[in-house]
């Protein structure tokens, strides 16, 4: 995956902005692929990827595990200890058992996170949200103790569901792609709502990541996803985080530099821009 280096970056980058959603592949040979495969793995490798954060001006990368790679975390681990903890972070998929001196391991390489992860277009499925509250109330304990988030990205008929657990959680998490809230349901849609309420809470846990738009919106320019991302930023500027969702899976023919632009048409707050991209990341990853 490669990105063109003549598509021109809207928005001047702070100094320490932050990449806080990625995904790095391997050769299938050295990394082999999962069982439950969602899409047809890309060949991503960290170099590309670093071209791309330095178009940008990204000088900071959280890896996030892709489900392509199930809970072997080899590839991003391999990367993130190339990259070093100076610059990087790590969310990782793990069995709710695993053993405390791997979660040390992982952690001294900058691991900060555990991800919940359910295909954003599994359908309806009655008894799920039960299923995933052990799994949830397991990892959120051991997160705790470590000092690691949690990392959700579910349906948003999932997200519905389990907004009573997410709300008592007491530690910090993040909802990828903004909850999987549809563009083409408005603001005043119930579930995106529930998310305003959930990133306001007294306890601010909770944040918004803006990432995977093309999931949201289906208009040109994802003009229709422009009233969810400024309510979010109008309500909760502190607990927002920005990924390129890179190198975009299913979506592989969009433009993380058109995404990144997106920012500059959201905001013209320079201060804001640095919260998003650089201090909110830094607080929630420990930079």
């Amino acid at each position: 995956m490669s990105f063109d280096p003549s598509e021109k970056v809207l928005l001047q980058a702070p100094p320490l902005s932050c990449d806080a959603h990625f995904h790095v592949f391997g050769t299938a040979e050295k990394y082999p692929y999962g069982t439950d495969l969602r899409y047809a793995p890309p060949h991503a490798p960290l170099e590309e990827y670093l071209k791309l954060a330095k178009h940008l001006g990204i000088t900071r990368y959280v890896f996030v595990q892709p489900s392509a790679y199930g809970r072997d975390n080899s590839c991003m681990l391999d990367a993130m200890q190339k990259v070093g903890i100076a610059h990087c972070r790590g969310i990782v998929d793990i069995n709710e058992n695993t053993a405390d001196k791997i979660l040390y391991d992982m952690n001294e390489v900058g691991v900060r996170g555990v991800r919940i992860n359910v295909s954003p277009v599994f359908p309806v499925t009655p008894g799920l949200a039960d299923q995933l509250k052990i799994r949830i109330h397991t990892l959120a304990k051991r997160c705790a103790e470590i000092g690691w988030h949690l990392d959700f990205l579910l349906p948003g008929w999932l997200t519905a569901e389990l907004m009573p657990v997410l709300e008592e959680l007491e530690l910090p998490f993040t909802m990828a792609h903004l909850g999987m809230n549809l563009a083409k349901d408005g603001v005043n849609a119930v579930g995106f709502q529930s998310l305003l309420k959930l990133l306001q809470h007294p306890n601010r846990f909770a944040y918004a990541k803006f990432t995977g738009i093309y999931r949201m919106s289906k208009t040109p320019g994802f003009i229709d996803a422009d009233p969810l991302a400024k309510a979010i930023i109008a309500a909760a500027p502190d607990r927002i985080i920005w990924g390129s969702d890179y190198p975009h899976l299913s979506f592989g023919d969009k433009s993380s530099v058109e995404l990144f632009n997106l920012l500059a048409r959201w905001t013209d707050q320079a201060s804001t821009q640095k919260q998003i991209l650089e201090e909110n990341p830094a607080r929630l990853f420990g930079f």
